[in-house]
């Protein structure tokens, strides 16, 4: 691998990851911008988060088997062209049927730019690949700090349409930079779908799976409906804007924990075993969540320590699973397909709830999918996988 193939990778990779990380940690707000601009009901912004989902799951396991096959460029490339047409898109659409339509492909792109982003790293600096998949956290971290305060200072004065539409203005450049410049070969993981078998005959990757649609669930819930839910409070009588720079604040308070969480946990393994991490996070986001939920009216910042607690889950979970199966590339798979139920349900459950219960009564339900998370870990135990002791 030449320096300068090693640089452009690193250009892009920064790129994709900032991206990546702002747009997932403003879906809530710029759909709160939706909800009024488009006359949305809860029932509707949930089948958003749930279309959404669906096109991110499609992307991680269709992309990940093309990536292998075309190469990495190509499928950047192309990555790059569904999102941007999907920002396009979205940012222009006259009404709800054009946006379901576009957000789709949007979250089909995230999750094409997402496999190519894993797929860089090993590519470009196989030497190096644990110290920069933790600056790709990183920087994620920083897209989903600056973001919320980004987009909070742009809607004083501009419609959220500009943002996605100026997202889309960016992926040009992006397509125009990887198509002009040395760009490395890469490979990602391989899907064999006959090494699902074996992994879903395991009691122990099941489990995992499961834990995974609960975890996801409540991350994607938080994080899509919590704008919303804060701005139906009182709060004291706080006015519309000021509730609004509470939401930015709380999110990206949130995100730094996040980013601290997912930097953490990697050295973290190196003396506790996932399971025990699973467990103690767990806990620590049901209560975290829970007691914010009491304190809601009078101290809403509470909700932001969570980010540390929903941080480390994930890529734990991650790890627990590519342990689990001589195939990595088909665990990830099925962990993808997992995170994309959790997420796709997760929405249409707590908007359809909002609509009946009250925007109150809907987002509780994270605190429900935080419980059952929290249950699944105890039955997590790699040493009783059938696979492992095969």
């Amino acid at each position: 691998m030449t320096k300068g193939k090693s640089i452009h990778a690193l250009i892009i990779l920064m790129f994709t990851q900032f991206i990546s990380g702002g747009v997932t940690n403003t879906k809530g707000i710029v759909l709160d911008q939706v909800e009024k601009d488009l006359g949305l009901d809860m029932s509707e912004f949930g089948l958003i988060v749930f279309i959404f989902q669906l096109g991110f799951t499609l992307a991680s396991v269709v992309i990940g088997y093309y990536t292998d096959k075309k190469g990495l460029r190509t499928m950047t490339i192309i990555g790059s062209i569904i999102m941007g047409l999907g920002f396009l898109g979205t940012g222009l659409a006259p009404n709800i049927m054009f946006f379901l339509g576009f957000y789709m492909i949007v979250g089909f792109g995230l999750g094409s730019l997402g496999v190519a982003s894993n797929a860089i790293v090993p590519a470009a600096y196989p030497k190096k690949q644990n110290q920069m998949f933790n600056f790709a956290m990183g920087i994620y971290g920083l897209g989903m700090v600056l973001f919320p305060q980004l987009l909070n200072y742009m809607f004083q004065f501009a419609s959220w349409r500009y943002f996605y539409i100026g997202i889309a203005a960016l992926l040009v450049a992006v397509i125009i930079y990887i198509t002009s410049v040395a760009f490395p070969d890469g490979k990602a993981e391989k899907i064999d779908l006959k090494a699902f078998i074996p992994m879903l005959k395991d009691a122990q990757f099941v489990f995992l799976m499961i834990f995974l649609v609960f975890q996801v669930s409540a991350e994607v819930s938080f994080t899509n409906f919590f704008p919303t839910y804060l701005k139906s409070l009182d709060l004291g009588g706080m006015s519309e804007a000021s509730k609004e720079d509470m939401v930015a604040t709380i999110l990206s308070i949130f995100s730094i924990f996040f980013m601290v969480g997912r930097l953490g946990v990697a050295y973290l393994t190196n003396w506790i075993n996932e399971r025990i991490i699973l467990i103690t996070f767990s806990a620590g986001a049901v209560i975290m969540v829970g007691a914010s939920f009491l304190v809601a009216e009078n101290f809403p910042y509470l909700f932001a320590g969570a980010g540390l607690f929903f941080s480390t889950l994930f890529p734990t979970a991650t790890a627990f699973g590519t342990q689990l199966s001589r195939t990595s590339g088909s665990a990830l798979g099925l962990i993808y397909i997992a995170a994309g139920i959790g997420g796709g349900i997760a929405g249409y459950i707590i908007g359809v709830a909002s609509e009946i219960f009250g925007m109150a009564g809907g987002f509780s339900i994270v605190l429900v999918f935080l419980v059952l998370m929290l249950v699944t870990t105890f039955f997590l135990n790699s040493g009783k996988s059938s696979q492992v002791e095969g």
